[in-house]
Order: C-alpha cells, then structure tokens, then sequence
C-alpha cells in the first residue's frame, strides 16, 4: 500500500508573488481545508513542504508555499504532483478504497473465471471504469455496486458478478 497519495497537480504559477496554482486530483475538495503540509517526490523520496491554501475554486485551489515568493520561484513548481502522507488522508467509506490500492488487483469472477491485473481505472464522469489485463485480453468493467461483489485489499483480489458483467463489461477478445 502506497505510503503517500496524490492529491492535485500544480499546473502554473499565479501572479507574481509566489502563488501557485493546483489541479485537484481528488473527489473530496474540501480536502484542501485546512492544508498546511504536502510532500514534493524527490526519487525515492518524500520532500515535506509548508504550504498556506489562500482560495479555492471549483477546478483548482490556489497555494502559497514557504520559500517560494516570486513568479520564477513558482514556476520551477509547475507539472510536480503534490502528496500527503496517508495518515493525513481523508477518511472514506466502508465500501470506499483509494484508486491506487485497487491498481494491481486480480479480477475474478465470483465463477472462478479469472479477469486479470486490474491496471487502470478511468474516470470518464459519472462511474468509474476499472480496466483489467488478463487471458481475455483488455476488460473493461463499470463500478457499479452490482458488478464489484467484494474488494480484499489485503488479498490482493476483487471479486466481480459474473452475470452482471457478462451484461455490463467490454471483453476486448480476439
């Protein structure tokens, strides 16, 4: 399980005084609420960073970071991803995983018939999409409650309704 997640890209700086601007990459925005420590991946490893979060708006927040008080400064910060430590995540759901402990998943169905490696999840708007890679070639399966019977992380396996998805799921087979 992924020590640190990814919570917004920064995509520009903002003005002339150091503020960046930030692309969420998170469904909890409020998430940002508060925020006054993030991380910077240098390699291996987690650089922290002390941040003050000025506004939000509906498709990016707006930081200050300490140490960076001009344009050029900020600018040095575009394209790099922000994280926080998982200890300092958002709480979710019983029924709730974050995306990156669900990649790496096998899929079976709760026939036995295997799916493979779930390998990506898309979020085109409205359901999410996992994408698994296996003997069936690509699939592509709808999370939906009615398809995703169970999720065992610990397990490393995510067991899908066969009958559902044989109504539901794209099966890329030659």
């Amino acid at each position: 399980m992924e020590k640190y997640l990814v919570i917004g890209e920064i995509t520009k700086p903002q003005g002339v005084r150091g503020e960046v601007k930030l692309r969420p990459i998170t469904c909890d925005p409020e998430r940002f609420e508060g925020l006054t420590l993030a991380y910077l991946k240098r390699g291996e490893e987690y650089i922290p960073l002390r941040l003050t979060v000025n506004r939000r708006a509906p498709d990016a927040v707006f930081l200050s970071v300490e140490g960076v008080a001009d344009r050029n400064a900020a600018e040095k910060l575009r394209g790099e991803l922000l994280y926080i430590d998982r200890a300092h995540a958002v709480e979710l759901d019983e029924d709730t995983n974050f995306l990156c402990d669900l990649i790496g998943l096998r899929g079976v169905d709760d026939e036995g018939n295997p799916l493979g490696i779930l390998r990506d999840v898309l979020q085109p708007g409205g359901n999410d999409v996992y994408v698994f890679e296996g003997p069936r070639g690509e699939v592509l399966v709808p999370a939906l409650k009615s398809v995703v019977k169970t999720v065992d992380l610990e397990a490393g396996e995510m067991v899908l309704v066969a009958a559902r998805l044989k109504e539901v799921a794209v099966f890329d087979e030659d």
